[in-house]
Parts: C-alpha cells; structure tokens; sequence
C-alpha cells in the first residue's frame, strides 16, 4: 500500500468514524449556505492512558487551529478560516501532537500529527481541524508520546484529501 493510499485510508477513516460525510449531506439537505463548525480538535478519551497535550509557549495552539468553520458549497465540505490562521500560511511554526504514521517502519518522514491521541485502531481521532499533514525533513522516530516539530504551515484551501493544514520541511524539536 502507497501513501497516497494510506493517507486515503486515514481520511475516509476521518469521515467514518466522525460522520462527517452523513453531516455534510444533512447539513447540505437543511440549509446548504448556512456555515457551521467542524468537529473540533477532537476528543480526548479520559481512559485513555496519555495525558492531553498542555499549551506551551511557541507552540501553534490547536484551539486557535480549530477556529474553522465550514460551509457547504455545491455539494463539497468548505473550509473558512479566521484572519489569525490565514496569517499564519507559510509562515514557520512550532506544533505538537500524536503521530499517526502514513509509512511502515519506525522512521517517519509522513505521518499526520493529532491533537489527541487515537483511542480506537479504526478511527482517526479528530477531524480535519485536528490534524496535520507532516512531511519532514528527515526522519521522526514513531511514538506514542507527543511530538513537537517546527516548519512552513500550509493552510489548505481545496485538499484533495479534505485536510486543513500541512507543515513540510519541518524538522524534530527537542
């Protein structure tokens, strides 16, 4: 299996288990100009046994990353991003969160990071606000514990695989 089917597989994993694509066509078949919020960074099962991630300073807040709303706009899933995100496009940001691997191996290059961690091996942990699309400069050795890597912040408009954001040519921080 390539990345781009992995990838594929994580997103429709996404729509899944966060019912994204049946709230789409709902929302699309009450009121299809009406904006509404997306699903959140996600949620952080209290079982679960890592703790959420903690606010630290330099660090690009997911709350603020989650601030997207969403609107329906012939038949397709809408991002609208607040001023503070849009500014942040190509800028170089630091973010943290749990790897989610797109390639087999424990050296990942591509990986999508989470604002919480996964709590059920079928199902992505959050949507599309709260991931990131990772591709590194060089290898991040996998973990379960939060990673924190710095690079240039794409604020996707029209993904082809429904993502938000991208951080490429980042590199681990330690």
């Amino acid at each position: 299996m390539n990345i781009d089917s992995l990838l594929r597989a994580a997103l429709i994993g996404l729509a899944l288990c966060t019912g994204i694509g049946a709230q789409a066509q709902a929302r699309s078949n009450a009121a299809a100009a009406a904006p509404f919020v997306g699903q959140g960074p996600g949620y952080h099962d209290p079982r679960s046994p890592f703790k959420p991630l903690q606010e630290k300073e330099g660090v690009l807040s997911w709350a603020l990353l989650a601030s997207v709303s969403t609107k329906v706009e012939k038949k397709k899933l809408v991002a609208r991003f607040p001023e503070a995100v849009q500014a942040l496009h190509q800028q170089k940001v630091r973010v943290q969160g749990f790897m989610m691997p797109l390639e087999p191996g424990d050296q990942q290059k591509h990986f999508l990071l989470s604002s919480v961690p996964t709590s059920c091996n079928f199902c992505v942990p959050a949507g599309p606000e709260g991931l990131i699309e990772v591709r590194t400069t060089v290898p991040v050795r996998y973990t379960l514990e939060p990673v924190v890597v710095e690079g240039l912040l794409a604020v996707l408009k029209d993904d082809p695989y429904g993502l938000f954001y991208r951080v490429v040519e980042a590199q681990p921080v330690n």
